[in-house]
């Protein structure tokens, strides 16, 4: 199963949108993505309902061993963004790899 990229979902939505041109699926692609990356940016939490959220999660720095020498390293501090899904796409997800049976 080959990943959907940014250009394939513009094609997509272009697709299933026959009144946008494929630059105005591009803008509303481009809209979305800045808007999460904005906000995230600012530290923010982006739920989308049914969806799932968007966060960001904090992990300390700690001491580490290099895995090849056993030395001692200094592994930073990281702020990653963190997605959770919602209780819709959970089961949506679950009903397609498992069947009806699973819910």
């Amino acid at each position: 199963m080959a990943p959907v990229t940014r250009s394939e979902l513009i094609s997509r939505i272009a697709r299933r949108f026959p009144e946008l041109k494929l630059v105005d699926a591009e803008a509303s692609v481009s809209e979305i993505l800045g808007a999460i990356t904005a906000a995230l940016t600012a530290g923010n939490r982006i739920e989308i309902r049914d969806f799932g959220s968007f966060s960001l999660s904090e992990r300390r720095s700690r001491a580490g061993r290099n895995p090849k020498t056993g030395d001692a390293v200094s592994v930073p501090q990281k702020v990653l963004p963190r997605f959770k899904p919602g209780k819709l796409l959970r089961a949506i997800v679950k009903r397609a790899f498992l069947g009806s049976a699973a819910l």
